[in-house]
């Protein structure tokens, strides 16, 4: 073997930031695959336009309809319903804006949405948590907040999150406690749900305490999301769209998504579902370009199948991954950031949720996916947060960011001389080209075990989510919140102690 020569870059090397930085802020280098000829997209759009035309949409509102009769929409009192002519819905459309900042209260955690921008957000809304301690039970309070330490320790998690439905707190406050805990707890873009204009402006009161911003400044950029769903088929009811207006008139940003579930909700066929799911996208975004033009607005999609044997959404599939791909073809087609998800229907953090988890992802990214949300932490086809989940998610996720690394083939990565230098026979381990790379060479993994069968049973023969579970108690331990100014603190307190007196803001139904 060759003596060891010294590493000139040794000391560059070890200054370098941690790998973890490089996940901040994710672009996608690949093309988005496409299923779906660009005549059969023209077809799909044509169709949707033709269902908002003659079918319309039942809205439940009476103040949304209100101001799509004022946009020019025909509205029937009696049926609810609202139809929109092709023009009003391609005038909407033409304000969209295609990409967008989403301001963190952290600068350097803040996101672009749009372009090859990729933003991973975690579990949204599960009533029910689980960990292999303590089992499945239902959200806390304290598993929120675990949650969003979670979300905040790990860069690939890009924002927060409603990670859980803490039902310990009367839904009245609820609101505060789980505001008070994203901005205390994180300092990334936190997640708002839509339960009314009260609730809705005591989180963006207490967001722009913690931002040190007036209300002019909050209204100029996006600094929080959500999420509203369409009651697919063709409704809207009334938390979510006040949520869709009230987020427009505020400048941030609304990821409009239909939950198609091709079979139940929708057509049984992937074309037909993403056509029911694209009309209904489209009515939820024309609505929040009539409240306020240009305002920051995502294409949702949630289109999979279900199982037709029990009923059961199904999740991960192979028509899951198809209904992505489609998706983002029709999301380009109109010129709107993209939303898509990571889902699984496992009911334990096991193989089965792996695999599907990793088709759902491979759908969205290969699909040229701008947000993916439930990227860390679903299970039970949303309806728990998983701990153990979460972790090996990460893992994935942190996977996908290495892909999207660029990949050099200059003259020092070839090696020739590294060639040269071994000859017939060697090996690499202490090459020159080896020691000036191998601390950075490859990705170095959170849950992984790479030791051969009888060191790694040795150690306990633990599975992998044995050791995710491992990895999130020690990352809780170890969580340290981010600074906030003492006065700003103090502020946010006060304020939910004072709207908590005042019996909070009940949610709209």
């Amino acid at each position: 073997m060759r003596p060891r020569r010294r590493d000139p870059n040794r000391a560059a090397t070890a200054e370098q930031p941690a790998r973890s930085t490089r996940y901040r802020n994710l672009l996608n280098p690949f093309e988005p695959v496409r299923i779906f000829s660009e005549d059969q997209v023209e077809s799909m759009h044509a169709a949707a336009l033709g269902i908002l035309e003659r079918q319309g949409m039942r809205v439940l509102s009476p103040r949304g309809r209100a101001a799509l009769a004022r946009a020019g929409a025909t509205v029937d009192e009696t049926s609810n319903i609202v139809r929109l002519d092709c023009g009003l819905v391609t005038a909407a459309l033409a304000s969209v804006p295609a990409e967008v900042n989403l301001i963190a209260r952290e600068p350097a955690r803040s996101c672009r949405v749009g372009g090859r921008h990729v933003v991973f957000a975690p579990v949204a809304g599960p009533p029910s948590v689980s960990d292999l301690q303590r089992g499945k039970r239902t959200g806390s309070m304290e598993d929120y907040r675990d949650f969003v330490r979670l979300a905040q320790a790990f860069d690939v998690i890009h924002v927060l999150g409603q990670m859980t439905e803490p039902q310990d707190v009367d839904v009245s406050v609820r609101h505060l406690d789980t505001t008070f805990a994203q901005l205390t707890l994180g300092d990334k873009a936190p997640y708002f749900y839509c339960r009314g204009d009260a609730q809705l402006a005591d989180s963006f009161a207490m967001l722009c305490i913690a931002h040190g911003i007036d209300e002019a400044t909050f209204h100029g950029e996006p600094r929080c999301y959500s999420i509203c769903n369409t009651n697919s088929p063709l409704q809207l009811d009334v938390p979510m769209t006040e949520g869709i207006m009230e987020f427009a008139a505020h400048g941030q940003l609304m990821i409009v998504t239909p939950f198609t579930l091709a079979g139940a909700m929708a057509p049984i066929t992937i074309a037909g579902a993403l056509t029911l799911a694209h009309a209904e996208a489209l009515f939820g975004i024309t609505l929040s370009q009539t409240v306020r033009a240009g305002a920051p607005v995502m294409y949702g999609s949630f289109t999979s199948n279900v199982d037709m044997k029990s009923g059961s959404p199904a999740f991960g599939t192979p028509e899951y991954a198809k209904a992505a791909f489609g998706a983002g073809q029709l999301a380009r087609r109109i010129g709107v950031p993209w939303r898509c998800s990571s889902a699984t229907a496992a009911n334990a953090p096991d193989a089965q949720a792996a695999y599907e988890s990793q088709m759902s992802l491979w759908g969205a990214l290969l699909g040229g996916c701008h947000f993916v949300l439930h990227a860390a932490g679903w299970l039970e086809g949303g309806l728990t947060a998983s701990y153990e989940k979460f972790i090996l998610d990460v893992e994935m996720l942190q996977m996908f960011a290495e892909l999207f690394q660029p990949v050099s083939a200059s003259a020092e990565e070839i090696g020739v001389e590294a060639v040269a230098e071994v000859g017939p026979g060697g090996h690499f381990f202490a090459a020159a080209h080896t020691m000036q790379r191998y601390r950075d060479a490859f990705y170095t993994p959170l849950v992984s075990d790479w030791r051969n069968f009888g060191a790694w049973a040795d150690a306990g023969a633990k599975t992998a989510t044995e050791r995710a579970g491992a990895v999130c108690r020690d990352t809780l331990a170890a969580f340290q919140p981010p600074a906030m100014d003492p006065a700003i603190r103090e502020e946010l307190t006060a304020f939910v102690e004072r709207r908590r007196s005042e019996g909070g803001a009940p949610p709209v139904s």
